[in-house]
């Protein structure tokens, strides 16, 4: 999720970012020869920004700067360097040291714990194992997630939006395409809406497995979860009718190309994964590649994008 918004930083944000073990931590010190506070957040919000470019996803304040989170095979430091030496704030000096992120279950307490159930617009209950599901209307869709270092349980702004897309559409006999499955919640909401074939993949293999376990613990048969990045999908055979991807905006701007070469006219790209202010260069984006806007939503920030294939 891009860093870019900064100082939006939410504890779901850096546990996706570090699901897959891939990554780089970044920390930069901020030298202000106007040593206040208020300067130091001003060089904080701007430093965050200058750099995001360079592959960074997310960051977090530190007590003489921020952190910076980056996938290892998004880090631009040539880009770095030179938003560093450029940097827009006099009698201010930028310096940062480049380490691995630590190889751990970031998330091993909160899975123990569980999360609350979560009930969207009462048309779906999402819980997982250590809590009953509310009481709900006749028809309402329950759904069980063990969330096992994958990201995707309902409790995040961008998985509640697209889960809200996906119940109030039409599935039926559609062909799905879940690029970075996570959970496979959205895969799971889809094959309970009728879609009749889902495909997912993610980078991590604790998430692929996770997807085939929640798809089988909620009685779903219909999922295929694959191990990779986008170059999974040129090996896919036939269009999707409906393609959804909530992943930060970097890899989305990377990746859109790949999904439309398995989209056709009148197929359905849904985004989410960034904040509200990098909608207009994902709407470009789309446009470049015949896709039109068809809807939007925001949730604290967050924001999701509907896009409908306008030619073949």
């Amino acid at each position: 999720m891009c860093g870019r918004n900064f100082p939006i930083f939410y504890i779901f944000a850096v546990f996706f970012i570090l699901k897959s073990m891939k990554y780089y931590i970044v920390r930069f010190n901020i030298d202000c020869k106007e040593a206040n506070e208020e300067m130091l957040q001003i060089a904080r919000e701007m430093l965050a920004a200058t750099v995001a470019d360079a592959g960074f996803e997310t960051f977090e304040d530190t007590d003489n700067g921020i952190n910076g989170y980056v996938q290892t095979t998004l880090f631009n430091k040539e880009m770095l360097d030179e938003a560093i030496e450029y940097f827009p704030l006099e009698n201010v000096t930028i310096s940062y040291v480049q380490e691995d992120a630590e190889d751990k279950n970031w998330n091993e307490t909160w899975e123990e714990e569980g999360f609350e159930p979560i009930v969207i617009d009462d048309l779906c209950v999402i819980h997982d194992t250590k809590h009953d599901a509310p009481e709900m209307k006749e028809g309402a869709m329950d759904i069980t997630i063990e969330a096992r270092q994958a990201f995707g349980t309902g409790t995040h702004e961008t998985t509640r939006m697209i889960s809200r897309q996906l119940l109030n559409m039409q599935l039926e006999d559609k062909r799905v395409l879940d690029c970075g499955c996570g959970t496979g919640i959205l895969s799971i909401i889809a094959s309970k809406q009728g879609a009749k074939e889902i495909t997912g993949y993610d980078i991590d293999e604790w998430s692929v497995e996770n997807t085939k376990h929640n798809a089988e613990i909620n009685g779903v048969d219909n999922i295929d979860a694959l191990l990779g990045d986008s170059s999974v999908i040129p090996t896919l055979s036939g269009t999707f009718d409906i393609v959804l991807a909530n992943i930060n905006r970097n890899i989305l701007l990377a990746d859109m190309p790949a999904m439309r070469s398995v989209m056709t006219e009148g197929s359905t790209l849904i985004l989410s994964g960034f904040y509200k202010e990098d909608a207009d260069m994902l709407i470009a984006k789309a446009d470049s590649l015949g896709m039109k806007l068809k809807d939007t939503n925001e949730d604290n920030n967050w924001c999701m994008l509907v896009f409908i294939v306008t030619n073949a």
